[in-house]
């Protein structure tokens, strides 16, 4: 537990302070304070707590299973898993995926360890893409929140899942290798033999997943920030007015499920909010990009992979998402 402190001092430090910051402007109603707080900054600093406290119990659930992959699942269990054929393991790691209830707060440091354990890294981005977007904990919010609607959850489910094997194979022809910034520690490196005592290797899963937690726990911290300032000071009556016409709505919806970085779990109740002002198609590009991508998450994800790959997943799934659901919107 002291190497844990010695080596996380310095995010151990910058977490109390933001909190005690937090806490301040939270209450600061309270206190006799000798300037005045705009009421802008007292709505983001509300939005920004709603956000993180709406993620963080995913971000806890995916490293304690980014630790347990690091700790029990031996290459040999990946070998078993993923087909070597490419377009088997495409379209199993999405059916994994879609079984697995998994947020996209937490998926990151779940596809780093898979990665780093021989996954090949178009598998393990159709399991990031659907794990958070057709979970079973997803479309049950998704038909409750739309009124009991079953076709607009049939609809995220199956279109997204199409997206999501036609990015996984894209990035199959594109991009080579793992693309980690660095390398993470695999099984030989860091092998837990399995005469190891359960004890010992739940602690040793513990500590990776305190190491993920603080690995990923800045950027969640700034991406949510960052979706807090636009969600307080860019006017909704300015995205309302702008998304008149089809593709416009779609590139609005679109940006606003970029930014706003709702949690997959909870944004099909957003996104039912805007349902008597864009077409079917546009918000189905909310619900649907959203959980793949969004701000939050593209940080988390630069923090891990090469800038050049990130990039080049956001562009492909943006596109990929815009046609598809342009294509579609002349049925719905």
């Amino acid at each position: 537990m002291s190497r844990i402190l010695r080596q996380h001092i310095i995010d151990i430090t910058g977490m109390v302070i933001l909190t005690l910051t937090l806490l301040l402007l939270s209450f600061s109603f309270r206190f006799q304070l000798p300037f005045a707080l705009s009421p802008s900054l007292l709505n983001l600093n509300t939005i920004f707590l709603s956000i993180l406290i709406e993620a963080l119990p995913f971000v806890l659930i995916g490293v304690l299973i980014a630790g347990v992959i690091q700790v029990f699942v031996t290459e040999e269990h990946i070998r078993r898993w993923i087909p070597n054929n490419k377009y088997l393991a495409i379209i199993m790691s999405c059916v994994i995926g879609a079984l697995f209830p998994a947020c996209e707060c937490g998926i990151v440091p779940i596809i780093r360890r898979l990665v780093g354990k021989g996954v090949p890294i178009y598998a393990a981005i159709g399991f990031m893409l659907t794990g958070p977007l057709i979970n079973p904990i997803v479309i049950a919010s998704t038909y409750m929140a739309f009124g009991n609607d079953v076709k607009i959850a049939g609809l995220r489910m199956g279109l997204g899942f199409i997206i999501a094997m036609i990015v996984a194979f894209v990035v199959s022809l594109i991009f080579k290798g793992k693309q980690l910034k660095a390398s993470v520690p695999s099984a030989q490196s860091h092998s837990h033999p399995i005469k190891e005592p359960f004890s010992t290797r739940f602690w040793n899963t513990l500590i990776h997943s305190i190491d993920e937690f603080f690995d990923m726990g800045k950027y969640l911290i700034i991406g949510a920030f960052l979706a807090a300032f636009v969600q307080t000071y860019l006017p909704a009556k300015t995205l309302l007015e702008a998304g008149s016409g089809t593709v416009s709505s779609i590139a609005i919806m679109m940006g606003m499920a970029y930014v706003l970085s709702l949690c997959s779990e909870a944004d099909a109740f957003i996104g039912a909010s805007f349902s008597s002002f864009f077409p079917t198609s546009a918000i189905l590009s909310f619900l649907i990009l959203g959980p793949m991508m969004d701000l939050k998450n593209t940080l988390m994800m630069l923090s891990v992979f090469r800038g050049r790959f990130v990039i080049g997943i956001l562009a492909v799934i943006i596109a990929t998402v815009f046609i598809t659901m342009m294509l579609v919107d002349g049925l719905l």
